[in-house]
């Protein structure tokens, strides 16, 4: 069975070399794929000298180059890991055995639940960042992921070969999470060590933009998979507004069956007819959504049939 370590890199010559060269020790077997994001640094060449696969992507951003290593990588079980070293390799084991006796189709290297990010991290508003999405997420799925956007997973063949890649940057985690929750992929956690970068080597991160853009991304995947609480809870904003603004109207016609306050009035009638309007889009494109899932289920079962078909000419 053939694995596939895949680190997406941007500027990392400080650690790609030890990263390459721990994985080789604990997956001698294993491809290890370096896909270079635009250095400015001698990573694309460190990374060579040290015997991984390197390409380069010149789309900028993490998600980018997620989207090109899965199109073009060939493996039974996938393992991504960030070229900055703050993630030890040898969870890797506990992190492929899940995919191997199909518990899992994702796995996920959990640095929360032990308390390591937490006291590694050093930046300013991450921990906050990683609560918050993870209780947005958490809440709308009904779930208990402890780390939603972790950058060390695995994932199996039929994982890679269906999940499409919508996000450019660094939101491609929480991506793979809502996906995995929403089409019923199997996810385990494996709680994992974590220890922050060494000295010299910066985050590529920016806790603000970035924290937005991840917001963002809930935003956008909440409306796409969700239409119907989505729509239905501006619905119901909408409505209570129009409510707010029409009561004084209604109370004033009822006592002098004349209606003074006109812009009320018209604000009011807009407001419930747009909450009315959202209302019927949340039914319409939650049919949409509905039939949408549908047609995934019945591609999914023609990627495993192909899989299956390949798995059995291999051997």
């Amino acid at each position: 069975m053939k694995t596939a370590v895949l680190v997406p890199c941007y500027n990392e010559e400080l650690t790609i070399a030890k990263v390459i060269r721990d994985f080789k020790r604990e997956l001698p077997d294993a491809d290890i794929y370096v896909y270079d994001n635009n250095s400015t640094d001698r990573t694309y060449e460190i990374a060579r000298e040290n015997g991984a696969i390197v390409k380069k992507e010149p789309r900028q951003g993490k998600g980018n180059v997620v989207r090109a290593m899965f199109f073009e990588i060939d493996a039974d079980y996938y393992v991504m890991v960030d070229g900055d070293d703050t993630y030890p390799t040898e969870f890797v084991h506990q992190l492929l055995e899940p995919l191997k006796t199909g518990e899992a189709d994702m796995t996920i290297g959990d640095r929360l639940s032990n308390g390591t990010y937490e006291k590694e991290n050093k930046r300013a508003f991450h921990n906050l960042g990683n609560n918050l999405v993870r209780s947005l997420i958490n809440k709308l799925y009904k779930s208990n992921i402890q780390d939603i956007m972790t950058g060390y997973r695995a994932f199996n063949r039929l994982f890679v070969r269906s999940f499409p890649v919508v996000s450019k940057g660094f939101e491609i985690e929480t991506e793979m999470s809502i996906h995995s929750l929403d089409k019923g992929f199997k996810i385990k956690e494996i709680p994992i060590d974590y220890r922050d970068r060494p000295e010299g080597s910066e985050s590529k991160l920016n806790t603000f933009s970035d924290g937005l853009k991840v917001i963002k991304t809930i935003f956008t995947l909440f409306k796409d998979y969700k239409p119907m609480l989505f729509f239905t809870f501006w619905a119901v904003i909408l409505l209570i507004l129009g409510l707010v603004a029409g009561v004084p109207v209604i109370v004033e016609f009822f006592h002098t069956h004349y209606i003074t306050k006109v812009p009320s009035a018209i604000l009011a009638v807009g407001l419930v007819l747009m909450a009315m309007l959202s209302f019927a889009s949340a039914l319409i494109l939650d049919t949409v959504v509905s039939h949408s899932r549908k047609q995934y289920e019945m591609e999914l079962h023609t990627v495993y049939e192909e899989l299956k078909r390949e798995k059995e000419w291999s051997r």
